[in-house]
This record gives structure tokens, sequence and C-alpha cells, in this order.
């Protein structure tokens, strides 16, 4: 398998066509540490400064009982999943989530959320946000999350983040 460069790499990530008439459906699969340079691209892009150094991504995508997934089409990473499971409370954390902003408002950020939790199978799930991710907010909202904290000053700006849970069905 020929490597990739940076550049090709990146844009596979970032230069995907908003209006794709591909009819494929992006495949949800597990991701490894081959897919660090798109995720930690993505990463970036969807969260800016809050982005993880790469050095985490690539713990979260080696490190022993992390959930890790990604959404691929095309060849093309344009989203993905990072999940922790905390066994002795039957407690799952989705850590982070991200869709690329053209792919945004498909459901894809839904199926991948769905993916991890299935994954993680634990009874309850929790994920923190930004105060303002309103888009984000009103998804977890939708699927049956409930906030249940604040960690306050969270972000580097200041700006407070949501600790959200959901009770699973199992």
């Amino acid at each position: 398998m020929a490597r990739k460069s940076a550049l090709e790499i990146r844009q596979q990530v970032i230069e995907i066509e908003p209006t794709s008439t591909s009819s494929v459906e992006p495949e949800i699969l597990a991701a490894t540490w081959r897919d660090l340079r798109p995720i930690a691209t993505l990463e970036k892009l969807c969260f800016g400064k809050d982005s993880w150094p790469w050095v985490e991504i690539l713990a979260a995508l080696t490190l022993p009982g992390t959930i890790r997934l990604k959404a691929e089409q095309a060849g093309a990473i344009i989203g993905f999943v990072i999940g922790d499971r905390r066994a002795r409370k039957d407690l799952g954390w989705v850590a982070s989530i991200g869709v690329h902003p053209s792919h945004r408002r498909r459901g894809l950020g839904r199926r991948l959320l769905d993916a991890c939790e299935q994954k993680l199978g634990t009874k309850r799930v929790r994920l923190s946000l930004r105060r303002s991710n309103e888009q984000a907010l009103a998804l977890y909202r939708l699927v049956g999350y409930s906030q249940v904290g604040v960690w306050p000053e969270y972000y580097r700006d200041g700006e407070d983040a949501l600790v959200m849970e959901r009770v699973l069905s199992r």
C-alpha cells in the first residue's frame, strides 16, 4: 500500500464536496492508528482551539478498551467518535465526536453516537459539550440525553461545559 502525503490526506478530509452526488451511504468502521492524520485534521476542523493534541488522539486510537470509530465515504474520513468505558460504574463516556461541516445535518452524528453507545455496552453514557453548541445540544436531547452537571469555565475561553447523560435500555 502506497503512503499518502500529508497534502493528500488533508485533501481527503477537507476537500469533500458539500453537495456530493455520491449515493453511497457513509460506512461506520473501526478506526486505527493509521487514521491518526485524517482524524487529527478533522478534530482540528471541528473543534479549533479546543481540539485534542495529536498525541491524545494517537493514545485514543491505540489504547486497549477505547471505542474508536470513523465514518468513511468514498475513501475519505468524514466523521469519527471516541468512547471510553468505565466498567466499575457501568458508565461510558463519549470523549470526542465530530462530523465534517459539509456532512452535518444528515444523520451521521447520530449514527456515530448510536454505534459508540452500542460498542460501549454500558447502562449509562455521558458526554460534555460547550454550553453554546446548540446544534449538538439539540441532537443529544433528541436522542434522550439530559443535563446532569456543569463544568464551570471548562474551555480555554472560559465557557462552561454541559455534562449530559443518557440511560440506555439494555
